[in-house]
């Protein structure tokens, strides 16, 4: 198995990454919003892991090969909030906090399966090993005995996981329409400055991708999500188990 097989078979497990990863980031939206008063997300029946009520086709296509896209965004009415620029400001952090949930679960995964990989009689491979797919290396060679092999696409699964999570937790807050950094952002400005801006959220999304696409914030990004993800693997690597 050469490098380009590497590079399909990474591909190929975004699929299910990012069908989990939407689906849990949306309803997250949704059950917040359910907790605030708002039955919408609840009666449309968008509070479910059941990607296909979350998944929009482009969007999704964009997120599993260039690593970015969108899902259909889970309906929210504001008018039974409380209090609803606050209340909004909870529905929109849900999504990235979920993520943010998903990607120390994703990482716990990678270590304690490696924990129990070790402690078979005779692992064919080293921690060492394993650990680079968390370098967003893939030109790794592929493994020759057979439980290493199903390691390998395992760690390959959970690493694709674990950086989709955090790299969505950090791009979606983003204070810049339409992503939930966007809704976060609206506590803190004045109503008028916030609508004012919104008005013109179509045209802003739009520019969004298109700076995306030329990759003007991969700089930001790129670094954000490697702090939080070294920060995340020191913290694991705490845990006695988790010293190789």
């Amino acid at each position: 198995m050469n490098f380009n097989a590497i590079d399909i078979v990474s591909l190929l497990m975004m699929i299910p990454c990012v069908l989990l990863t939407l689906a849990v980031h949306e309803c997250a939206h949704g059950w917040m919003s359910y907790q605030l008063g708002d039955p919408t997300a609840r009666n449309l029946g968008r509070l479910t892991l059941n990607p296909i009520k979350h998944i929009d086709p482009i969007g999704f296509l964009c997120m599993v090969i260039f690593r970015f896209g969108w899902a259909k965004p889970v309906p929210v009415n504001a008018r039974y909030y409380k209090k609803p620029r606050r209340d909004m400001a909870l529905v929109a952090a849900a999504g990235p906090i979920s993520n943010l949930i998903m990607m120390v679960i994703g990482m716990l995964l990678l270590y304690f399966s490696y924990f129990i990989y070790e402690a078979l009689p005779g692992p064919a491979y080293s921690f060492g090993y394993f650990s680079h797919l968390m370098d967003f290396q893939s030109g790794l060679p592929f493994p020759e005995e057979a439980g290493a092999k199903i390691m390998f696409l395992w760690f390959m699964f959970l690493m694709n996981f674990t950086i989709l999570n955090a790299s969505l937790a950090v791009f979606n807050l983003l204070p810049i329409p339409p992503l939930d950094g966007s809704r976060i952002a609206f506590i803190f400005l004045p109503v008028k400055f916030y609508f004012g801006i919104m008005r013109y959220e179509r045209i802003i999304q739009f520019a969004m991708f298109a700076l995306l696409w030329i990759g003007v914030f991969d700089g930001i990004l790129l670094t954000v999500t490697g702090a939080i993800l070294n920060g995340t693997q020191w913290l694991v690597e705490l845990i006695p188990i988790f010293r190789f």
